[in-house]
């Protein structure tokens, strides 16, 4: 097993559906530009009321990727 180098990020993912979806939307994202993400931290969740109901989920996550040698 070699050693690594981790560069985090912080990103906010949102959704309607659901606190996963919320996840994986701020994953997703992330993936268009970031390169070899290998795990994430989920730091703090949210979200919105709307008539005594769970209108939107707000997720916030760490994301740790591998630097390029």
């Amino acid at each position: 097993m070699s050693d690594h180098v981790y560069k985090i990020v912080e990103l906010t993912g949102s959704s309607s559906k659901s606190m996963e979806d919320a996840v994986n939307q701020a994953v997703e994202r992330a993936a268009r530009t970031l390169h070899h993400m290998r795990w994430f931290e989920v730091t703090e969740t949210r979200g919105h009321i709307e008539d005594g109901r769970v209108a939107h989920w707000q997720v916030t996550l760490k994301i740790g990727f591998t630097l390029e040698p």
